[in-house]
């Protein structure tokens, strides 16, 4: 007998562009809008294939990433059901919404807080291995920069190499979760905000890890703490300036 509460699954089909990430987002929306309760049965492939007109691919990389959002739990022959504790579900940064650049100047602000302390932790702590690799990775970014290359790899080098030398792995593991995000010229174009060249600009950030260096090096874990916020915060303003840009440049009548 049927359940005179169950009604049939509906929901528009979906255009192409990405078609995973456009589900993920509609079932997300369900779930958290309450419209699939915890504990309540997803939709079968075959239901959600009809009505989205998806393919059943898309179906199961959509399930999966739910579940790896913790939104989902997966029960072998039985189906897909909305988490029980969906409140609890762990922290993460949609990286789709750091195209956006207010949201960069979020996750740079988290980082203020966070890499301070570890370049504190690293003065401290850090042994000769550790500097050496530093100086490394800052040497390969100061080429880079004069080669007109991308140095954005030496850059994350650097403050991995920071977060390792504090000795606690949990600054590590948050560092690899993190990944690119850390640097915001790999998602962000900031060179529009500043009035010289590529190379000057870059010359500028590298000198700031020069100076966290500097104070690692000969442990003063107060001026290395400084010199990392003061780098983080230069980045945000650099990015509030590349927002403001921006916007000045949308909104002149030459682009309207």
């Amino acid at each position: 007998m049927s359940d005179p509460n169950d009604k049939p699954f509906s929901m528009s089909p979906i255009a192409a562009r990405n078609l995973t990430a456009e589900l993920v987002e509609r079932l997300s929306g369900e779930i958290l809008a309450g419209k699939l309760p915890p504990g309540s049965k997803l939709p079968t492939e075959q239901e959600m294939v009809a009505a989205t007109g998806v393919s059943r691919t898309v179906v199961r990389e959509a399930v999966a990433a739910l579940r790896a959002e913790g939104l989902v739990i997966t029960r072998q022959g039985v189906g897909a059901f909305v988490a029980a504790d969906i409140d609890r579900r762990p922290y993460r940064i949609d990286e789709a919404s750091l195209d956006v650049v207010q949201e960069v100047i979020n996750v740079l602000e988290l980082r203020a807080g966070l890499e301070a302390e570890a370049a504190a932790l690293a003065a401290e702590r850090r042994n000769p291995s550790q500097l050496a690799a530093m100086r490394a990775a800052l040497d390969r970014m100061a080429a880079a920069i004069e080669d007109a290359e991308d140095a954005v790899a030496p850059d994350l080098d650097f403050h991995r190499t920071v977060a390792e030398a504090t000795g606690n792995p949990q600054f590590t593991h948050l560092f690899s979760y993190l990944g690119s995000l850390l640097i915001p010229r790999a998602r962000v174009q900031t060179f529009q905000s500043v009035t010289d060249d590529r190379s000057a600009y870059l010359r500028r950030v590298n000198q700031e890890h020069e100076d966290i260096y500097a104070a690692i090096q000969r442990q003063d874990a107060a001026a290395a703490r400084a010199a990392m916020r003061l780098h983080l915060g230069n980045s945000r303003e650099r990015l509030r300036r590349a927002m403001e840009s921006a916007s000045q440049q949308t909104s002149s009548p030459g682009n309207a």
